[in-house]
């Protein structure tokens, strides 16, 4: 039988770092042409495997695809498409498989979070019942940090490091003006579920600045919220809130809801930060600034962590690895070896134990009072958001590419999703 093709996509919120990994995937297919075909990028994610948008990575110069190592966001576009169960949506998988077929595509490379990871193992388990056999391996990628057995997710690291130095540089703006103006400032951060990112807010605190989180696994008490804020800018002259996304009351509903609902049926949020904001202004008087760092947060690789970048790479050459070995169903890992020194390797966990699984934070990386982080969450951040990885830049500018991003000739009928 020939050499099978490969089909990489991304999914779900782009990161810093999502590219270094898609870097890993087409380097090291390259350099295994004995065993694998031709890369098929899909456009837009898996919707571009529905649709038989697929994109020739073939096309791409040498130049171009390692440029991606240090390119935000995602090169061949992304998607919020998730996949029902082959029993809801039968003629999706019967699509899927079809397409590969038709371009003799053997490898599966899902690059993205949870909801990617269970795309990825419904492929890899029912491909073999519709009579075409498709190795899927998951290539982790999460903002949030809160995909299981993994140390951490690439994309998190650089999420993180923006939040600690932004938090920094905002506070020491804050202090400079708390004698007659601002006293207080909040940060709305990423993060549904879990409270990876805003935990990073928490980093300050080595660099002397008083610092209020708030988390998703902590319930929102107004009143001793507004006490601790109280206490800080009492005893300190001004203060920082960090507040996650996900931070809801104890009946669940979150502060920043919408009352809509994203692709995935999630509740669309955004607008935590002036509702704490306000509160702050209405119960203690104090005047404040909010920001939301939305979309900045997850595109600011011009201040990525080399670790985040290092891990994103490797995990996306592993990939390949895997597949070439014959595995299926997996999802390469970053295994932590020691803290001090840092040092991690790269391990393989089983998709199984993957999808449908959120990792939150341990209670113990939080303080008992709910409202900062404790040194065994500080020794387990520290290292991901260590070390520069700086884009080229020119005139002032990074340079990241944009690649040709040339179709495949399409085979099949059109589709409609």
């Amino acid at each position: 039988m020939s050499k099978k093709n490969a089909f990489y996509a991304q999914s779900g919120g782009v990161t810093a770092v999502i590219n270094a990994s898609a870097c890993g995937v087409i380097e090291t297919a390259r350099k295994h042409k004995d065993k694998i075909g031709k890369v098929y990028a899909g456009r837009n994610g898996i919707i571009g495997a529905l649709t038989e948008d697929l994109i020739d990575t073939t096309k791409e110069s040498a130049k171009a695809i390692s440029s991606l190592r240090y390119t935000p966001s995602g090169a061949f576009g992304s998607c919020r498409y998730k996949l029902k169960s082959l029993e809801a949506n039968k003629r999706e998988y019967e699509r899927l498989i079809e397409v590969f077929r038709a371009h003799n595509i053997g490898y599966f490379f899902y690059n993205g979070g949870g909801d990617s990871a269970d795309t990825c193992y419904k492929v890899s388990q029912l491909s073999e019942k519709l009579g075409y056999p498709v190795q899927a391996i998951h290539v982790p990628k999460t903002v949030d940090n809160d995909l299981p057995i993994t140390d951490c997710c690439p994309g998190f690291g650089s999420v993180a490091k923006y939040i600690a130095v932004s938090t920094l540089e905002a506070s020491f703006d804050v202090r400079s003006m708390a004698k007659t103006s601002t006293k207080v400032f909040v940060l709305e951060v990423m993060g549904r579920h879990a409270g990876w990112i805003a935990a990073a807010g928490g980093l300050v605190e080595d660099h002397g600045i008083p610092v209020v989180i708030l988390f998703p696994e902590i319930e929102f008490d107004q009143k001793k919220f507004l006490a601790k804020v109280n206490a800080m800018v009492k005893k300190h002259g001004y203060c920082s809130v960090v507040v996650s996304e996900g931070c809801h009351y104890p009946d669940g509903k979150f502060l920043a809801e919408q009352g809509t609902r994203d692709a995935f049926g999630h509740a669309q949020l955004g607008g935590a930060a002036p509702v704490v904001a306000n509160m702050v202004k209405d119960a203690l008087g104090y005047k404040f600034h909010w920001a939301v760092a939305d979309y900045l947060q997850r595109a600011a690789r011009h201040i990525a962590s080399k670790t985040d970048v290092d891990q994103a790479y490797a995990l996306g050459k592993s990939a390949v690895e895997l597949a070439i070995k014959g595995q299926n169903a997996v999802m390469p890992t970053v295994d932590r070896i020691s803290d001090k020194p840092y040092k991690w390797k790269i391990g393989v966990a089983p998709l199984s134990k993957v999808a449908n699984v959120e990792k939150f934070m341990p209670r113990n990386f939080i303080t008992p009072d709910g409202f900062g982080i404790t040194d065994k969450c500080r020794t387990y951040l520290s290292p991901l958001i260590k070390g520069e990885d700086y884009p080229p830049f020119k005139d002032g500018m990074p340079q990241y590419v944009s690649l040709k991003n040339l179709a495949v000739p399409k085979k099949l009928a059109g589709f409609k999703i």
